[in-house]
C-alpha cells in the first residue's frame, strides 16, 4: 500500500497477512482523490474515515494536508495498525483513532465533518444505515460530502441526498451532499 500524493507521497507500508480488512486499490483511491481535489481544497478540513481498516484513505487525506482526520474501526488490530503507522509517518497530531462500531459512533458523535468517507465490508448490509444516520443526525458541515465505497450489488441512488456514483474497476463510490441540487 502506498500514499499517492502530498507531503507523504511514495511512502509505503505493508499490510500483514490475514489482516481483517482490505485496502481500497491504488487505482480507485487515485480516481477518488482526483474527484475530491477537483471539488475541494482539503486544507483544514475535518474528515471522518469510517471502517478505516488499514488507514489507507486516512493517510491519503493526511498526506494532502486535511486539517483533522478521525479514523473509526471496531477491530483492535486495525486501530493498532493505524496508530503504529501514524507514529512512523509522524502524523499523530492530526489524527484521532477510535476503536468503536461505526454505527454506534455515528449515533453518538456530536461533531460535524466536511467529508465523511465510509468503506464498510461489501458483504455487510449497513451501507444504507450509514447514509440515513449521517443525514438524520446532520453530521455534515455546510457543503459537506458523504462518500460510500461499495460493491455493484449495493444501490444507494434513491436517497434525495445522492449526487452521483463513480466506478473504478469493481469499486463503486456513491457521493451524497447535504445540499442536493434542485431538480429543475
Amino acid at each position: 500500500m502506498r500514499i499517492i500524493r502530498g507531503k507523504l507521497k511514495s511512502r509505503r507500508f505493508s499490510v500483514p497477512k490475514n489482516f481483517p480488512s482490505r485496502p481500497t486499490t491504488d487505482y480507485a483511491k487515485e480516481g477518488l482523490f482526483n474527484l475530491i481535489e477537483n471539488r475541494y481544497s482539503l486544507l483544514d478540513f475535518d474528515v471522518l474515515d469510517l471502517c478505516a481498516g488499514t488507514g489507507n484513505i486516512t493517510f491519503e487525506f493526511l498526506s494532502r494536508e486535511a486539517g483533522k482526520v478521525t479514523a473509526v474501526d471496531k477491530d483492535f488490530f486495525c486501530t493498532k495498525f493505524i496508530r503504529q503507522n501514524a507514529k512512523e509517518l509522524d502524523v499523530e497530531e492530526d489524527l484521532l483513532v477510535i476503536k468503536q462500531d461505526i454505527i454506534q459512533f455515528l449515533l453518538k458523535t456530536t461533531n460535524q465533518y466536511d467529508i465523511i468517507f465510509a468503506d464498510p465490508p461489501y458483504a455487510l448490509k449497513f451501507h444504507h444505515e450509514i447514509v440515513e444516520i449521517v443525514f438524520q443526525r446532520n453530521l455534515l458541515k455546510e457543503n459537506g460530502v458523504l462518500i460510500v465505497e461499495h460493491g455493484r450489488e449495493t444501490k444507494l441512488e434513491h436517497y434525495p441526498s445522492f449526487e452521483n456514483k463513480r466506478l473504478y474497476g469493481n469499486v463503486h463510490f456513491s457521493f451524497f451532499s447535504n445540499d442536493p441540487k434542485d431538480d429543475e
